[in-house]
This record gives C-alpha cells, sequence and structure tokens, in this order.
C-alpha cells in the first residue's frame, strides 16, 4: 500500500506518518486489495477550536475508490477518527464483493 501525505498549515513529523500507517495496517488486514492511499492533514484556524484539525482520507482500490474525513480539537484523534470511518467503509465494500462473488445460480 503506498502512502501520499499532504498538508495544509501543518508539518508532518515523522510521529504522525507513522500513527497514521501503523492505524492503516488494520485495514490492510481486513482487505488487501488497496493499491494507494491519498491523506491530507490540514488545520483551519477560522473554525472553532474543536473542529480545527482536519483529516481526509481517500483509499485507491480497483474499480472503487473510499473517502472520509474527520474534524477534532487533537489532530491525532482527527486521523483515528477517520480511519475508523474509512475501516467501516472497507468492511462493507469487502462483504458486498464477497456475497456477489459467491451468489449460486440455480437452474430452472
Amino acid at each position: 500500500m503506498n502512502l501520499k501525505m499532504t498538508s495544509h498549515h501543518v508539518e508532518i513529523t515523522p510521529t504522525m506518518r507513522s500513527h497514521l500507517e501503523d492505524k492503516l495496517g488494520r485495514i490492510k488486514n481486513h482487505f488487501d486489495q488497496v493499491m494507494t492511499v491519498s491523506a491530507t492533514l490540514s488545520i483551519n484556524n477560522e473554525k472553532e477550536k474543536s473542529l480545527r484539525n482536519h483529516a481526509e482520507i481517500t483509499l485507491h482500490m480497483k474499480g472503487k475508490d473510499l473517502f472520509a474525513e474527520a474534524h477534532h480539537e487533537d489532530m491525532y484523534h482527527a486521523m483515528d477518527l477517520v480511519v475508523d470511518k474509512l475501516d467501516r467503509q472497507v468492511l462493507k465494500h469487502k462483504e458486498k464483493v464477497q456475497d456477489h462473488h459467491h451468489q449460486t445460480h440455480k437452474n430452472s
């Protein structure tokens, strides 16, 4: 899984990058067909304090892209929230793919 991180008004530290990579590892354990991950971390000082830190991630998979975003007053919590949202989306997508491939056709 290739991880591309960008930021606006915040410096991405090695700790932040490793934290996000560790969290994304959980998604990779559930579904290994993720090709690339694009993450954007930003701080918007114009918003109220509890919503300033913004994290958004797009997962690029074969035939499908999943997107999620989260706001929190702490950047690490915002990253955790967005990965949790994506994890639920990936599990739902995985169930759909598996259900579709395992359908049996009955002879009439």
